[in-house]
């Protein structure tokens, strides 16, 4: 009980290996000594377990749970059960001498020998048979030893008297005088002591019954999880093959593709620069050009006369006009990206080795995030992979109603629009940004306006209950299901575009991220909208009677 009790024990198979006894500590490894419940269910000796405690708390040393401790010892309660099994199992390590005959039996022999718990005396068979068949013994309690009943659980500790009853609510034996003492409904409780033994019995029958199912799918766990840590490690190690494997040929792809990308780059640049500089040198020629003829129309002002700047002032307007209409390269011919693509030719080259499907695939699911949107799927890195749809034919009004919501922001749409805008292409999704975002802020303008006017009616009636213009409810709801036909009709228009913006994605699949997302996103703002003057439509109605019986009381209390 020394040594090593405040060590770590081993692993649960470790224990199992041991085929530990039951009534033996797994700390000590001794017989139990004032054994001690933890709440994890788990018994160690009260010595074993003295001074483990911290704050209230102990941790249980076979699997770590906390149990809380309450008292000064720091000390789980006493097992009762285990403690008298232990007791139990030292009483029959004794030697048992029968009260009749003194013949003394060997443990061997224990199971052949009985106990009269009503003399208080052991039998052997022999014995048993020989004097206890007499009538006078008819009424003795004649048990096997193992199952005698010892003095403390023959009378009530109270009362001195013997046990008769036993209460099923308060699960504990009665003797007459408690019996007495408890109220009539507690009474109705009350059995005797065999039929409450024979009940008893048959409960504990039905818990070892549930406790031997557990036990059994326990060692069926253990058994399947046994086999899945072995699964598990040949997996990784398969895995752990596999990726060095895969990495490996990436790498050599990777490093090939970026020698092609990086010429290319540099080809691109040498080409932007050469056109650049050459543009340069001709703006740089045409400006001592400009500058000497302003200085001369200078000279020329200050100098002539009215007949001299009439003989020869349409000749320098003329040269003037001339030099203005001159081809000028003024705008440079390209921008100064250099554009290598490199993350679709990454991607490109590494497609045969991750198996990846298509980039641009006709799907047909339920899962898709919005109309011609399939479902988006992360990829490390918080990079998205999306694939285009076959636009559905539901109509307008069903999809705004029914459709998913796009969960892309108005302002950053609105950011997006405005780089996309900035770059200075001209390309069928800019023109159709530029008109989009004309008729979106006409719109949304309208539908501010309709909500400061709900808000102010609102307002009216929750503070003052009283209204200060009644004849702008009829306007208010008219203008709703007015921006209601607008919006419907600008998103039928917007949605009418599909078609369009899909051949251009096919042909330039580089700007189809940025674009399907404003895209949708406008989609979203229009639903939006919709939400919101379908909220204002809502108010207004439930506002609308109080509105006409306000306006009818005050035409009562001031005549016109």
């Amino acid at each position: 009980m020394s040594g090593g009790i405040f060590s770590p024990l081993g692993s649960c198979s470790e224990l199992e290996k041991a085929n530990c006894h039951p009534l033996v500590c797994l700390l000590c490894h001794e017989p139990y000594q004032h054994p001690c419940l933890l709440d994890c269910y788990h018994n160690f000796c009260a010595s074993c377990l003295r001074g483990r405690a911290c704050d209230g708390r102990l941790s249980c040393p076979l699997c770590g749970q906390p149990s809380v401790v309450r008292g000064g010892t720091g000390l789980p309660p006493v097992d009762r059960l285990l403690q008298f099994l232990v007791d139990s199992s030292a009483d029959g390590e004794e030697d048992v001498q029968c009260a009749n005959c003194d013949r003394c039996c060997a443990k061997a022999e224990l199971d052949t020998m009985y106990f009269c718990n009503t003399c208080g005396q052991p039998l052997c068979a022999p014995c048993r048979e020989e004097t206890h068949r007499a009538k006078m013994f008819a009424r003795h309690e004649i048990v096997s030893l193992s199952k005698r009943t010892k003095d403390i659980h023959k009378k009530c500790p109270l009362h001195e008297e013997p046990y008769i009853m036993f209460s099923t609510e308060k699960k504990s034996m009665l003797c007459i005088n408690c019996f007495r003492d408890m109220q009539g409904e507690s009474r109705a409780h009350c059995i005797d002591i065999e039929t409450a033994y024979m009940q008893g019995c048959q409960r504990l029958d039905q818990a070892v019954m549930a406790v031997k199912e557990l036990q059994t799918s326990t060692r069926e766990a253990i058994v399947l999880l046994k086999a899945m840590i072995e699964e598990v490690r040949n997996s990784a190690s398969e895995e752990e093959a596999a990726i060095n494997s895969l990495f490996g040929r990436m790498q050599e792809q990777l490093s090939e593709r970026k020698k092609t990308l990086l010429k290319a780059v540099q080809s691109q640049h040498e080409e932007k620069e050469k056109a650049f500089k050459e543009q340069l040198a001709h703006l740089a020629s045409l400006l001592p050009t400009l500058q000497v003829h302003l200085v001369t129309c200078s000279a020329f002002l200050s100098s002539a006369n009215k007949a001299e700047f009439l003989d020869l002032g349409y000749q320098l307007m003329e040269r003037l006009q001339r030099i203005v209409k001159l081809p000028h390269r003024l705008r440079p011919a390209q921008t100064s990206k250099i554009n290598s693509e490199y993350r679709a030719e990454f991607a490109r080259c590494l497609e045969p080795l991750l198996m990846l499907s298509p980039r641009r695939s006709v799907v047909g699911s339920a899962g898709s995030i919005g109309p011609g949107m399939a479902g988006t799927n992360m990829l490390p890195g918080g990079q998205c992979s999306k694939t285009l749809m076959v636009p559905s034919c539901p109509s307008t009004s069903d999809k705004m109603s029914t459709g998913p919501m796009v969960r892309k922001p108005t302002m950053h749409r609105y950011i997006s629009t405005k780089v996309l805008l900035a770059e200075g292409h001209e390309t069928p999704f800019a023109e159709h940004c530029r008109n989009y975002e004309n008729t979106y802020r006409m719109l949304q303008t309208e539908i501010q306006g309709l909500k400061d006017q709900v808000q102010e009616l609102h307002r009216d009636l929750t503070k003052h209950h009283s209204l200060i213009k009644t004849e702008i409810m009829s306007e208010i709801l008219q203008k709703s299901l007015q921006m209601d036909v607008q919006i419907a009709a600008h998103y039928s228009a917007v949605e009418m575009m599909r078609s369009v913006f899909e051949e251009v994605w096919e042909e330039t699949y580089q700007r189809v991220a940025n674009e399907q997302e404003i895209y949708e996103a406008q989609l979203h703002d229009l639903l939006q909208l919709r939400q919101e003057n379908s909220c204002l439509t809502t108010i207004t109605k439930q506002i609308a009677p109080y509105v006409r019986s306000i306006a009818k009381v005050k035409e009562r209390l001031e005549p016109r």
